[in-house]
């Protein structure tokens, strides 16, 4: 085609090129896949043909990675698609575009990877990015979506480097147990035994960041606490980082008092999925509440992911999405109204 261009990208170091290109150039084949461009690899250069616009997103996705492996990062195909996505997103994404101009020019942004013990963890999409800075710049940040956006993931995240780095006293993560109404006594065991399953994938998250010891001995100290919702009532958290997961499962009277237990010196988060309420019909998510009320308060942000952000496998994002469109598609009435009793004849 006439609109076509070539560019020729030089990568200095060879040893890294294994890497970047991926096991049988499968790097270089997602690319020309997923950007709709046709890729030539000679030595240490690469070549790239198509439209203009893609050719410039493969040399961003490409630079990124590269960046990254000369960081002693890891870049694999969760990275490849992450870089793509941002790549992509940074074209589509007005909400955005300060966070998108930085990816443009250089992925990933340094300043975008969170560092923990055991990983160093880069957003995999430009919501992501802008969901990492937006920690960093407000007390009290929502992170609402679907599941699979790495919500909590990347809350955790944050919460972990600041507590290894001293910016925090100790983290406290909760959620609600089984429903609104903490209805536990049901449950065999200790209070303890109860909470653990809901609570476990925080105990996932934490563990997959820092080495389970470390994370025991500091549960041991009070530095890492986890524990259902009802807990917090009552206390003050000053000097903590503070993350409460499946949020569209609190009542509103529940979120605020939840949200009022920001103390000095103290970061708070809430995620949660609003298609995915639990509560009583007829009870309104707190989540929803604290949404509306708070719009505009200043040191207060909320970003919104959706099906399109979902990173955690290729799969889980059109499982999203075609639940999305069987709701819209489906009637309500005929499939939930219990069917009538027919009035036995006399």
């Amino acid at each position: 085609m006439s609109d076509e261009i070539n560019l020729t990208l030089d990568f200095e170091a060879n040893a890294l090129l294994p890497d970047l290109f991926g096991e049988h150039n499968r790097n270089l084949a997602r690319l020309e896949q997923m950007l709709d461009v046709t890729i030539h690899e000679r030595g240490n250069q690469v070549i790239v043909v198509g439209d203009p616009e893609n050719v410039n997103r493969v040399k961003a996705v490409l630079d990124s990675l590269y960046a990254r492996l000369k960081k002693d990062m890891i870049v694999g195909s969760q990275e490849v698609d992450a870089a793509i996505r941002m790549a992509i997103d940074g074209d589509q994404a007005p909400h955005v575009q300060e966070t998108n101009r930085k990816i443009k020019a250089s992925l990933p942004d340094t300043a975008m990877v969170v560092k923990t013990r055991k990983k160093h963890i880069s957003p995999r999409s430009s919501l992501q990015a802008t969901y990492l800075r937006s920690i960093d710049e407000n007390e009290l940040v929502f992170g609402v979506g679907p599941a699979g956006t790495g919500k909590t993931y990347l809350a955790v995240a944050k919460a972990v480097e600041a507590l290894t780095t001293g910016g925090v006293d100790r983290i406290i993560l909760s959620r609600p147990a089984v429903e609104a109404g903490e209805q536990l006594g049901f449950l065999p065991g200790d209070m303890q035994e109860k909470v653990d399953p809901y609570l476990r994938p925080i105990y996932d998250a934490l563990y997959d960041m820092m080495p389970q010891d470390q994370v025991e001995k500091r549960m041991e100290k009070g530095e890492i606490e986890i524990a259902p919702l009802a807990f917090m009532r009552g206390r003050t958290l000053a000097n903590a980082f503070v993350i409460l997961d499946e949020a569209q499962n609190t009542t509103a009277v529940q979120m605020k008092m939840f949200l009022t237990r920001l103390g000095e010196g103290s970061h708070m988060v809430v995620t949660g999925d609003l298609s995915q309420v639990d509560l009583p019909y007829g009870v309104r998510s707190g989540l929803r509440d604290a949404l509306e009320t708070l719009e505009g308060v200043k040191g207060i942000d909320a970003i919104r992911f959706t099906e399109k952000d979902v990173v955690r496998h290729r799969l889980v994002k059109r499982i999203v999405d075609a639940y999305d469109k069987a709701e819209e598609n489906r009637d309500d009435v005929e499939i939930y109204e219990k069917p009538r009793r027919r009035r036995p004849r006399v």
